[in-house]
């Protein structure tokens, strides 16, 4: 999920755009977005290999790298949940979404710890918006621990201006493009309704966007891609952060710990706000980290130094346990049938609707506490690989659902998973290849082949996107905000 700490990429200054003139404010705006993506030519846009941006030298690292390289694993966690689930037929769906043991079957997929990497997207989903409460919350508490009271106030009105725009922007424009390759080529993809005309298409589809995008509409989805759920409760997340920054900013330290720690509490035992709590939960962890590096860390604290190793690795069993939360039902009844979470499932809060949430917060949040202190993980996380997926996690998450639907669905279809609606929409490919589909749940030949092309166009349409709509989306809002305060007077906050 992007944050604000990808906003260090700084737009040029453009002096004839800014300034007064007759052009009108809009077209201006239009400029500027053009002006973004100038820079980027379609050779490198379409470039198959990584951009290098900033030269040669390797980039040192900056502080909560970690957490980008941790928020790219993530995405690509999501990646390879949902295929795990398209490509496999019911039965084998039930077994990867219940625990090891669940009526008597056993599958190394399964494993405690080893689930996470077959079925854990909604434990990345968990992470993500942890991670996003915790750098959005980096800059502001810096601020607000200094005594910055007008800089935290201009700080969190910049963010929250550009906050819909970073979301938004990457969102509907890979999404528009997408509809319009379906419709261009008439791709019958499933769960999306052939249209009458282009205009339909496109009429249908704004639509959709323009519901999904509001804040305050509930319960709306993108037929083009279904896997895009996630994004307004990231706005929503974030709302939350933003608020709780204000409102704690001139708090003492230990009350305002006490707050963050109430507001946590608030929204996952009182009230069914699962993705707020977890935002609320990021928020603390940046504001404890902040304190310990300058050694202001409440005196509560002390009495655990003495086992801090100890404590991180059992944060993290425990969360690598949690994370692998069984999810096929929402009753608990079901949660209680499986090996290992009978008891567990007694601590599900009244409030909690889906108890997976539930489970995932302590996941989640535990998880992204124990990284920065493990340092093996830590630099896991740090390494080249885990920053490339970094850089391009929002791209990934955004069109690895097309991908899968249109390459991924006739991949799967030729190597022969078998599925009704592939024999309805794309006969032509059923079984034009077919490949053994036995062996380990999750790791069946047919299933991995189809991977040496769904990988690399994954990644390269992720890499595109990245380039085209990613980046500019992050310098156009700067640019944006800088262009509408230019003549503004510094805000405060009210004494």
């Amino acid at each position: 999920m992007p944050s604000d700490l990808e906003g260090s990429i700084e737009p040029k200054r453009h002096d004839d755009l800014t300034g007064p003139g007759t052009v009108s404010f809009f077209m201006t705006a239009a400029a500027s977005w053009l002006g973004s993506i100038r820079g980027t030519s379609l050779t490198r846009i379409f470039s198959p290999w990584p951009s290098t941006a900033g030269g040669s030298q390797p980039e040192r690292l900056r502080p909560t790298a970690y957490l980008d390289g941790l928020r790219g694993f993530a995405a690509f966690l999501v990646y390879w949940h949902h295929h795990e689930l398209w490509a496999h037929v019911p039965p084998q769906v039930s077994s990867l979404e219940s625990a090891f043991g669940f009526d008597g079957l056993h599958y190394f997929a399964t494993l405690p710890g080893i689930r996470n990497f077959f079925h854990g997207g909604h434990f990345a989903v968990a992470v993500f918006y942890v991670i996003s409460g915790y750098v959005l919350s980096v800059k502001p508490l810096s601020l607000i621990q200094a005594g910055e009271q007008a800089k935290v106030a201009d700080n969190l009105g910049s963010a929250l201006f550009r906050r819909w725009l970073r979301l938004y922007i990457p969102l509907i424009c890979s999404t528009f493009v997408y509809m319009t390759i379906v419709h261009a080529l008439d791709l019958k993809v499933d769960g999306i309704p052939r249209k009458s005309s282009y205009l339909q298409a496109a009429w249908d589809f704004y639509a959709e966007v323009k519901n999904f995008t509001f804040i305050f509409h509930n319960g709306n989805l993108l037929s083009y891609n279904l896997h895009l759920w996630s994004i307004p409760y990231e706005f929503k997340g974030s709302i939350v952060t933003y608020t709780g920054l204000i409102a704690f900013s001139r708090c003492g330290k230990n009350a305002r710990l006490w707050c963050e720690a109430g507001l946590v509490f608030y929204f996952l035992y009182i009230v069914d706000g699962w993705y707020c709590a977890l935002f609320a939960a990021g928020m603390l962890l940046s504001d404890l980290d902040q304190l310990a590096a300058k050694d202001e860390l409440p005196s509560f604290f002390a009495h655990f130094r003495p086992y801090k190793k100890a404590i991180f690795y059992a944060m993290l069993t425990i969360a690598m346990f949690l994370g692998g939360c069984p999810v096929h039902s929402v009753e608990i009844t079901y949660l209680r049938k499986n090996p290992g979470w009978y008891l567990l499932s007694f601590l599900k809060p009244q409030a909690v609707f889906d108890f997976k949430w539930f489970f995932l917060f302590w996941a989640a949040v535990l998880f992204v506490a124990a990284t920065r202190h493990i340092l093996w993980l830590k630099h896991f996380f740090e390494t080249p690989f885990c920053q490339y997926l970094g850089r391009v996690s929002f791209s990934l998450y955004l069109v690895h659902g097309p991908v899968l639907s249109t390459v991924g669905e006739r991949l799967y279809a030729a190597v022969g998973w078998p599925k009704a609606s592939r024999l309805n929409n794309i006969p032509g490919w059923v079984d034009v290849f077919p490949l053994p589909t036995s062996g380990p749940l999750g790791l069946e030949i047919a299933f991995l082949a189809p991977h040496l092309i769904l990988l690399p166009v994954t990644f390269y349409v992720a890499e595109v996107v990245t380039r085209a709509f990613d980046e500019p989306s992050v310098r156009f809002p700067q640019w944006l905000y800088k262009t509408a305060t230019a003549s503004a007077r510094p805000a405060r906050l009210p004494a």
